[in-house]
């Protein structure tokens, strides 16, 4: 299946499921929707951040949190978070949820929860999905993610709640 084709949940002001679209229909016409944002910290307090593939319909090639992405018609908040990071990272961790951000222009419409988790595995991107990961001091993450011109604009959102 192709991406734009995948069936995502489309929500109303409140979170709450109305029913199911295409990801490129969500996408165009700008219809709300979820996300999840995962945070993997090390132990030193570093930030794991992916620069995403070229290949991805939103924000190629621009840095983000360790993994994110859609929540799936049959799964929960949580679910998804967990999901997205062994997809994208390899790794199987506890997560914390940390908050939520409404839906809005920064998070392209999308209701967001984010997550974390401590480690000391290293991350094993998933080269379909991700062009390159690394450990930023939480001071380099806050400074990336006010350049647009390489994070993108979730970033910013998603960090303010750490």
């Amino acid at each position: 299946m192709n991406d734009a084709d995948e069936l995502l949940p489309v929500v109303d002001h409140n979170d709450v499921v109305q029913g199911v679209r295409r990801r490129g229909d969500i996408h165009e016409q700008g219809l709300l929707h979820r996300a999840v944002h995962v945070l993997v910290f090390d132990h030193q307090g570093r930030l794991y951040l992916q620069r995403r593939s070229a290949w991805k319909d939103t924000h190629p090639g621009k840095w983000t949190a360790s993994a994110s992405g859609h929540v799936d018609p049959d799964e929960d908040y949580p679910e998804a978070a967990a999901r997205e990071l062994q997809e994208e990272l390899g790794l199987g961790l506890a997560l914390e949820e940390v908050g939520s951000i409404a839906a809005n222009a920064r998070t392209e419409n999308e209701f967001t929860r984010v997550f974390r988790a401590v480690t000391n595995q290293e991350p094993r991107p998933n080269p379909t999905e991700i062009a390159e990961g690394r450990w930023f001091s939480l001071d380099e993450a806050f400074a990336l993610a006010q350049d647009l011109e390489q994070a993108a604009p979730s970033l910013g959102a998603v960090l303010e709640l750490i």
